[in-house]
């Protein structure tokens, strides 16, 4: 099942990330240094909005909605659009700059969404090298 919306073209980067964390070693070192549960609230061109969760803080999974099963609400919730979000992901902006320019709204434990920088990372298309 793809997590992947069309009307979201960096949505594409869940599916990364559910796959960067399909090795059993990787999936506990992830819950090991994040700890979390965290939400991300995208908003696209188009003014429409959707919500992905990873939860790592109980099964190292990768889904889409408001909150992971057996969670009443996330650690953090990070809102910001979906251009931004690639952006984040590719490593051409940085989230606190986002978020000092108003672009990365973060709700909950922001000290804990600075871990979520490690999964996004994990995420990222290799780059060559010449």
């Amino acid at each position: 099942m793809t997590l992947a919306d069309t009307a979201f073209p960096s949505s594409a980067t869940f599916d990364a990330i559910a796959a960067s964390l399909g090795s059993d070693g990787a999936r506990k070192d992830a819950i090991k240094k994040a700890n979390g549960t965290f939400v991300f609230t995208l908003k696209n061109s188009a003014g429409a909005t959707a919500s992905w969760w990873i939860d790592l803080k109980k099964a190292g999974a990768v889904g889409k909605g408001e909150v992971p099963e057996g969670f009443e609400k996330a650690d953090v919730t990070l809102a910001l659009s979906d251009e931004d979000f690639g952006k984040l992901v590719a490593g051409k902006a940085q989230a606190q700059r986002l978020f000092m320019g108003g672009k990365l709204k973060i709700k909950g434990d922001v000290m804990k969404a600075t871990k979520a920088e490690g999964v996004l990372k994990a995420a990222r298309a290799p780059v060559a090298k010449l």
